[in-house]
């Protein structure tokens, strides 16, 4: 899962990074709301941890709030599934939180645990997938976060495993090499076509007798589908 994670507090910002890294997740992180609102628009993402409570561009005292940014992606008619995490968490600003487009809201303190498993419900529900999906001799536990086939742990080096990852949630839907590459991509250095390329043709090799298999679609992208074993 790639996670936009806007957050001011310096040492809290970098628990949930160390967090949420060490479950696998990729995150990019944004301490104002200049960097926010330049993430939020140039990268896709699948979820994003928002505090509210966010220090103004310099120079620019009426450059918003955590509130108005989320405001401001619902309008352009950004769906990324989005958690407020704030300490501002009276009722009336819950209920703003939530009328302004978020789809969950926590208060600080928090368990990290719980933001995990929240985060997941939320993706989830966005893409319309279960923790466990299935295809061939192919089980995807999004939960723990493995891959198994033909019903024993498989291994896979870090970025073959987000590729198939992604080719899973759900299997059938196509995936535009453009959506790929912005999951898997650093910030600061773009996945080209001829590494994504040889990513997908690895995984080929060692789906074989699986009973699933990524098909290219020209122009469109990949698809993960059910074969013959």
């Amino acid at each position: 899962m790639r996670v936009l994670l806007i957050e001011d507090d310096a040492a809290l910002r970098e628990v949930m990074l160390r967090s949420l890294s060490d479950a696998g997740h990729r995150v990019d992180v944004a301490a104002r709301i200049d960097e926010a609102r330049h993430w939020w628009r140039v990268q896709t993402y699948d979820s994003v941890l928002l505090d509210l409570n966010l220090p103004v561009t310099q120079g620019k005292p009426d450059s918003g709030n955590g509130l108005s940014l989320l405001r401001e992606a619902r309008a352009r008619g950004d769906r990324t599934p989005v958690m407020v995490l704030t300490a501002r968490s009276r009722l009336d600003e819950r209920i703003a939180g939530l009328d302004a487009g978020a789809d969950d809201y926590m208060g600080k303190p928090f368990d990290l645990a719980e933001v995990e498993a929240r985060l997941r419900a939320l993706v989830r529900r966005a893409q319309g997938t279960d923790d466990q999906v299935s295809l061939g001799a192919l089980l995807l536990d999004r939960k723990a976060r493995r891959f198994f086939l033909h019903q024993q742990p498989w291994d896979l080096p870090a970025r073959e495993f987000e590729v198939l990852w992604e080719l899973m949630t759900p299997p059938g839907r196509v995936v535009s090499k453009r959506v790929l590459s912005d999951k898997l991509s650093e910030v600061d250095e773009a996945l080209g076509d001829n590494a994504l390329e040889a990513f997908i043709s690895r995984l080929r090799k060692k789906l074989l007798g699986s009973g699933a298999s990524i098909r290219t679609l020209r122009g469109m992208g990949y698809v993960l589908e059910e074969c013959a074993a």
